[in-house]
């Protein structure tokens, strides 16, 4: 009885319909043959009937075995949950990766229009981890064209004057041609600078003519030979394009720390191909860690090296941090060779414009204001923080992002989604798809028509322009002239409802050569007697 009655159970019930209009239909046409209703009916619930058949007979879907057709319905749901989330549920503060507002004040200031708040806070301020900025009872008048700083220490023959506020890594390869042209070509009508990623210096960074940082990774893409090592006759080759202001060595990123990866050999166009001086019809590999070098000792030699072969240009790192004694091991090594990176960029684990598995985006890397304020600590505790600006990124993209970067120890900031935001990413999160709907980040050329380079370009111009008008008002708001007067104790964070700490507490700093005089600050002195300028392990560890 009860296999009988199966067709009559709820879950089923869809499957019956369907079977039971398609008979139904079948029987009708025999008496109205030429009956256009019929017809119609035939074919859509034939449709759905073999659709059903097919759910309840197949072995990969328990829930469409037991839920024929019906089930499809909860596919469909799901695909479309991430936007009914976005655009009706989610509010205005707290979404994630970015907020509502965060999002929509990049659109208005990329396009030039009112970009004001009415009424009101919408945060709780009372909430633990709210943060301000403590204002001054007698304000300046900061001028945002004067926001600049000088990259370059004593042995760098062309530093670089740079704004505080640039275009982070994204690669040629994982943005497409249209969103590496405008991005570029906005970089030179604001007069700010691109870091190309580590996909190499395209064709698309030369036609817009912005101020170029030149990233290289661990695949060497545009200065590599064909094996995939380093060759010093390309990097010189592309680092003499006057185009080029910086060079900038990959150890990490922020969204996937300690991963290498790959791009499949169906996606290496030839235009990709060029660029990265890669064979197509092959995957194109980055290794998770370095050919050129093995210990913190040649990468500063290696450094050096890339100074030398620019012809003397700003040459630096970047790098998610990790165990804290390897980059002390690296600064260890600064000392011993006395060979000095002219910047460090610190990239937060927050990062995220690079695909990444969930584990390594979620749990992997330290986040940028504890690795930021590390790595100013350690250099001023070995005494050389005047000689070494700090670039910071990770989910930067308003002024009091950028203000909070600099009060921990940035010189300048780095912005990828926020920039991403300003030439038309409406955060879908379909990056690895290869479907980005609004033609950002996929190499589909029918979806690239999408994003107009010049209308583009001059959203990221003025979203530059108008952030930085936006910090010249906090700036000025804290009675100081330039961003980089911004300290410590201008940042107060919510601990709890009674208590209230600014980041000098939260964040202590240390006082210069500390580390080199025997701190007594816990913090430090462990890493610091771990670390090993002649290997990246654990001097403790490799005794062992």
């Amino acid at each position: 009885m009860s296999v009988l009655m199966m067709p009559f159970q709820p879950r089923f019930i869809c499957l019956t319909l369907a079977l039971s209009l398609f008979v139904g239909s079948l029987i009708g046409l025999n008496y109205l043959p030429a009956d256009p209703v019929l017809l119609v009916l035939l074919i859509i619930a034939g449709g759905f009937s073999a659709l059903g058949l097919h759910d309840y007979f197949q072995t990969h879907h328990a829930i469409l075995r037991n839920y024929p057709i019906a089930a499809h319905i909860r596919f469909l749901l799901e695909e479309i949950r991430p936007e009914m989330r976005q655009y009706f549920f989610e509010d205005e503060k707290h979404s994630l990766p970015f907020s509502r507002d965060k999002r929509a004040v990049v659109y208005q200031r990329a396009k030039g229009v009112l970009d004001k708040r009415p009424f009101g806070t919408n945060y709780d301020v009372y909430a633990d981890g709210f943060e301000w900025l403590n204002h001054s009872m007698k304000p300046t008048s900061a001028k945002p064209d004067d926001f600049r700083i000088t990259i370059g220490g004593p042995d760098c023959e062309h530093p670089y004057s740079a704004s505080v506020f640039n275009i982070s890594a994204m690669s040629f390869g994982a943005l497409s041609p249209n969103a590496i042209h405008a991005l570029n070509k906005g970089a030179a009508l604001g007069k700010f600078a691109h870091d190309t990623g580590e996909g190499g210096f395209s064709p698309y960074h030369k036609a817009g003519g912005g101020d170029i940082i030149w990233e290289i990774g661990s695949g060497y893409f545009g200065a590599r030979n064909l094996d995939g090592t380093f060759s010093p006759e390309a990097f010189a080759k592309t680092a003499a394009n006057p185009q080029v202001k910086m060079v900038e060595l990959k150890l990490s990123q922020g969204a996937k720390p300690g991963h290498g990866g790959v791009l499949p050999a169906s996606k290496v166009s030839a235009e990709i191909a060029e660029t990265r001086g890669v064979p197509m019809g092959q995957d194109c590999v980055s290794p998770s860690s370095h050919s050129a070098f093995s210990t913190p000792v040649e990468m500063m030699k290696f450094i050096g090296e890339m100074r030398r072969l620019s012809g003397g240009k700003p040459a630096g790192f970047k790098l998610c941090i990790g165990h804290e004694w390897e980059f002390m091991a690296i600064c260890k090594a600064m000392l011993e060779t006395n060979i000095y990176p002219d910047f460090i960029v610190v990239d937060g684990s927050e990062g995220g414009t690079g695909a990444a598995p969930m584990e390594f985006m979620d749990h992997i890397g330290r986040p940028l204001r504890e690795g930021l304020s590390f790595v100013h600590n350690t250099l001023v505790g070995i005494g050389v923080r005047d000689r070494i600006k700090i670039g910071a990124s990770g989910k930067i993209a308003s002024a009091f992002d950028i203000t909070r970067a600099m009060a921990l120890g940035a010189d300048w900031c780095n912005a990828a989604r926020g920039f991403m935001f300003a030439i038309g990413c409406i955060q879908s999160q379909s990056c690895h798809t290869d479907r980005c709907p609004t033609g950002v980040a996929t190499q589909d050329k029918s979806r690239q028509r999408a994003l107009v380079v010049p209308d583009k370009a001059n959203r990221v111009a003025n979203f530059h322009n108008n952030t930085l008008h936006a910090l010249s008002e906090l700036t000025a708001a804290a009675g100081l002239e330039h961003p980089s007067d911004f300290h410590r104790e201008h940042i107060s964070r919510r601990i709890s409802q009674s208590e209230v700490k600014t980041f000098a507490d939260l964040y202590p700093e240390l006082q210069s050569g500390a580390l080199l005089n025997g701190t007594a600050d816990a913090r430090y002195t462990t890493a610091w007697n771990r670390a090993d300028a002649h290997s990246f392990r654990s001097a403790t560890a490799a005794a062992a």
